[in-house]
């Protein structure tokens, strides 16, 4: 398992900066463990007691409402600390869910923490991951004003364009497996509202959806439309 986790952590950008020493410390105590998707790595409420970075694949963080309605938080990919807050020493505030077939690092909290005293740039990383996510959170919350739902789905479909979109023959292909129901829990909203919302982008010309596969036909356009600009 040493060696495993070891060459991880070297093919790695993240750990790019960090010395042979610490790298080979996190070695010593790191597992990797590979997920379906749909299982969960920890839950809402669960004491957790593990540092988890994604390898390959990717987690969705989510949280249900009081109807038991799930709204997704993050997508988080390669490289991504799912869940730099576990070092409050609190219980986790999320559900952690195999959005792909993932292979998941982990480290034993307590023994990372002593890490990070000695080594300053694997401190760096969790303050960064924590800084990606808080300003997330910010356009979260600037996209969830009382505007037309289209317009907050056309915004979330560029925004996920940027993070995971490739270069196809019609456009950006957003490379992630995204039904209709997944973009509901990513608004906490019904079902139907979001189809209507996919429908108006597509009468628009701004969007193919087709087997859960979503182009965006021109970025600058979907932008000029979710900040109503003629």
């Amino acid at each position: 398992m040493k060696e495993l986790v070891k060459a991880q952590l070297n093919k790695m950008e993240l750990f790019d900066k960090l010395s042979e020493e610490t790298k080979e410390a996190l070695s010593e105590f790191g597992e990797t463990k590979c997920y379906l998707k749909g299982s969960h790595i920890f839950m809402d409420k669960e004491k957790v007691n593990k540092i988890y970075i994604v390898y390959t694949g990717k987690v969705a963080l989510y949280k249900l409402n009081e109807y038991a309605h799930k709204k997704v938080i993050f997508i988080l990919s390669n490289g991504a600390i799912i869940n730099a807050v576990v070092l409050d020493d609190l219980a986790s505030s999320i559900n952690c869910e195999i959005f792909e077939k993932a292979e998941i690092l982990s480290f034993e909290k307590e023994r990372f923490e002593e890490l990070m005293r000695s080594d300053f740039e694997l401190t760096k990383l969790v303050i960064s991951s924590l800084t990606i996510k808080v300003r997330r959170l910010y356009r979260q919350l600037k996209n969830s004003t009382p505007i037309k739902v289209e317009k907050r789905v056309a915004a979330k479909l560029w925004k996920l364009s940027k993070d995971y979109g490739i270069k196809v023959e019609k456009g950006i292909l957003i490379d992630l497996n995204i039904s209709i129901t997944y973009l509901a829990d990513m608004f906490g909203t019904p079902r139907e509202t979001i189809s209507r919302a996919l429908k108006i982008l597509q009468e628009n010309d701004l969007i193919i959806f087709e087997n859960k596969r979503i182009i965006i036909k021109d970025k600058d356009n979907l932008s000029k439309f979710f900040k109503g600009i003629s």
